[in-house]
């Protein structure tokens, strides 16, 4: 039996051990997914390399703190986070899928991304993956944050790593830009704790896409306001499903079971 563990403080209302287990069960794997609260990331690393655990996935606070203990795949050295590591190498491979959870998300909806004004709300380690994932193929990507200063850094890291035009700018400013864009993605965790939405309402328009990484309420106060709008919206979960779609195919070599994994995590949400 092979077993993939989520480390990460904290992580024991994860939804990923179930999403994960549906998954192997539908396709005859062999396997557990387990979680762990460590106190240091490459001490866990260590610890599963000894312990013959096939894969890992890492949450915050450690997607940035695991980096030394792997080898980052060129994605995610891009973000400068790793999100899913993999013990097929040595030393252990390291991957970023949330870039691949923001594409296929969108992907999923039938957003084509190619050539589109993007804005994404946020410059922590959501924004940095939907802007790399954004930057593949979009005309430009504005990212937005309230401390301008992150946001520029963010630029300045992924700026020569992406074809895109990337810009940034002050939270304060974000309405003229949604006005201009066909894509917005909310990268904060704004809306998750309070019915808030990052932007104004009055911003948002019928020829915008908006994804909301946040998952807890599915339907966001931002997603509503699109809704209201007549943009297309996209919810967290699908963000938060496509992104361990990525990892369950890394580590097993075979297609995922999409349905499986989404039905279990849209009971359990």
């Amino acid at each position: 039996m092979d077993v993939y563990a989520l480390i990460g403080r904290p992580v024991e209302h994860s939804l990923s051990p179930p999403m994960h287990e549906a998954g192997y069960e539908a396709t005859g794997v062999d396997a557990r997914y387990v979680t762990f609260e460590p106190s240091s990331a490459t001490d866990a690393v260590a610890a599963a390399v000894d312990l013959g655990v096939a894969g890992l996935n890492v949450t915050v606070p450690f997607k940035e703190e695991v980096l030394p203990a792997v080898e980052p795949t060129e994605r995610a050295r891009r973000v400068g986070a790793v999100n899913t590591v993999d013990f097929a190498t040595s030393p252990p491979t390291g991957d970023n899928t949330d870039v691949a959870g923001v594409r296929r998300a969108f992907e999923h909806a039938g957003v084509s991304l190619s050539d589109v004004r993007a804005v994404v709300v946020g410059a922590g380690g959501a924004g940095r993956a939907a802007t790399a994932a954004l930057g593949e193929s979009a005309a430009s990507v504005h990212v937005a944050n309230r401390t301008l200063s992150r946001a520029e850094a963010l630029v300045a890291d992924l700026d020569p790593a992406v074809p895109a035009t990337l810009s940034a700018g002050p939270l304060s400013d974000v309405d003229d830009r949604i006005a201009e864009a066909d894509v917005l993605v909310n990268a904060t965790s704004v809306g998750m704790e309070a019915d808030e939405t990052p932007v104004p309402a009055a911003a948002l328009h019928a020829d915008l896409a908006v994804l909301d990484a946040v998952y807890t309420p599915l339907e966001t106060r931002l997603l509503r306001d699109a809704a209201a709008a007549g943009a297309e919206t996209v919810d967290g979960a699908w963000m938060l499903l496509f992104q361990g779609v990525a990892a369950f195919e890394r580590w097993t070599g075979r297609d995922a079971p999409v349905d499986a994994m989404n039905e279990t995590l849209r009971a359990r949400l």
